[in-house]
C-alpha cells in the first residue's frame, strides 16, 4: 500500500531546485568531494542526528573518537557516537531496499543501548511529549507487515526517490519499528535511499540544518500526525535539503573572495590539508590564487605552514577572525 500523502504544488517546486542543483553538483564534481570534507561532513551528520535525540558530546569530541583518542563524556553518549561512527562507516554496505539490512543497520547502531537492537519491537509504545502523548504507535504484531509494506512502496512506486525518502523518514517516526533508536534510523535510512540514486547525499549534512530547525522537524511530524499523512514533512525535509545544496553550490557557483574561502575553510574545520587538497574544495580558482591564498592565511595567522614546495602541509591556528577585521 502506499502511505498516504499529496504531491502539492510546493512540492514540484521543490523537487524542480533540487533536481537542478543536483545537476549542478555534477557540473561542479562536488559528487567526488576528497576525503578529509568527507570524514568532516561525516561528524557533522553525527553530530546532528544524535544532538536530535539529546546526545551532549561535541564535534570536536566526536573528531577524537573517530581518531581513536579518548574521551570523557556520559558512557551512553559515548558509546552512541561509537556506534553511530561504525554505521556511517559501513553506509555504502547497506541495502536501501532490504528490511534485513535495515534491522542490521539498527543492531549496529543501538548495540550496548538496548537489549533489542535489530529486532522489531514486541511491546506497544506511545511517544511523550512533555505531559501529553503524542503520538500511540501501531500495535507491535503489525509492525513486520507494515515494514514489508513500506520497503515494497520504495522499492516499486513511481514517484521521484526524493518524495519517496521522505515519506520513509516520516513512516518510521509513525510505526516507531524498534522499542528506541526510531529518530536517528530514520534519518539514516533516508540517506541510504538517496545514496542509491545520488551518490552525493553520503557527505551530504542535511541532518545539521534538521537540528538547527529542530522545532520545525517535531511541528511537521505533528502536522503530518494531524493530518494523517506525510504531507507536511515531505515539504519540510525537501526545504532542508534544497537549503543545504544552496550553502554546498554557494561556494562553488560564484567567485569568492580570499576572506570568503578562508573563512569557509575554517567553518569545516579541516585539520590538516595542501594546496591540491585547497583546490580540491574551490574548484574554480587557479594554482597561483590558492597560492596566494594559503600565504595571505598564513600571513593573518589563520594557517600554519609545514614543508616545503609541493610537500607544503597546512593546519588551522585556531583563531578568530578578528584578523579579517570582524
Amino acid at each position: 500500500m502506499k502511505p498516504p500523502y499529496e504531491i502539492t504544488g510546493n512540492i514540484l517546486k521543490l523537487i524542480t531546485s533540487i533536481s537542478e542543483k543536483l545537476g549542478e553538483v555534477k557540473t561542479y564534481y562536488l559528487d567526488k568531494t576528497q576525503p578529509e570534507l568527507r570524514k568532516q561532513n561525516k561528524i557533522k551528520t553525527i553530530h546532528s542526528s544524535l544532538k536530535i535525540e539529546g546526545n551532549t558530546l561535541s564535534e570536536e569530541q566526536i573528531t577524537a573518537l573517530i581518531n581513536n583518542k579518548r574521551v570523557i563524556g556520559p558512557k551512553n553518549d559515548i558509546l552512541e557516537v561509537l556506534n553511530a561512527i561504525e554505521v556511517y562507516e559501513k553506509i555504502n554496505s547497506f541495502s536501501a531496499y532490504s528490511v534485513a539490512s535495515f534491522k542490521k543497520a539498527h543492531k549496529l547502531l543501538m548495540s550496548g543501548l538496548v537489549d533489542s537492537s535489530g529486532e522489531f519491537r514486541k511491546e506497544s509504545v506511545g511517544i511523550v511529549h512533555g505531559e501529553d502523548i503524542a503520538h500511540v504507535a501501531p500495535p507491535y504484531q503489525n509492525v513486520p507487515y507494515l515494514m514489508n509494506d513500506l520497503f515494497q512502496y520504495i522499492k516499486n512506486n513511481e514517484d521521484p526517490i526524493l518524495i519517496k525518502s521522505c515519506v520513509f523518514h516520516y513512516e518510521i517516526e509513525f510505526i516507531h519499528p524498534f522499542t528506541d533508536g526510531n529518530g536517528r534510523m530514520g534519518r539514516l535510512w533516508q540517506t541510504v535511499i538517496l545514496m542509491d540514486k545520488y551518490p552525493i547525499f553520503e557527505f551530504l549534512p542535511f541532518e545539521s540544518l534538521m537540528s538547527k530547525t529542530q522545532k520545525k522537524y517535531y511541528q511537521s511530524l505533528a502536522h503530518s500526525d494531524k493530518k494523517a499523512n506525510s504531507t507536511p514533512f515531505i515539504e519540510y525535509l525537501l526545504n532542508v535539503i534544497d537549503n543545504t545544496l544552496t550553502d554546498l553550490l554557494k561556494f562553488s557557483g560564484r567567485k569568492l573572495t580570499t576572506m570568503e574561502r578562508l573563512e569557509y575553510l575554517i567553518s569545516i574545520g579541516i585539520n590538516e590539508f595542501s594546496r591540491k587538497d585547497y583546490m580540491e574544495i574551490f574548484k574554480n580558482i587557479s594554482t597561483s590564487t590558492a597560492s596566494r591564498d594559503l600565504k595571505k592565511g598564513v600571513e593573518f595567522e589563520i594557517l600554519k605552514s609545514t614543508g616545503t614546495k609541493n610537500k607544503t602541509k597546512y593546519t588551522l591556528c585556531n583563531k578568530k577572525y578578528s584578523k579579517f577585521g570582524r
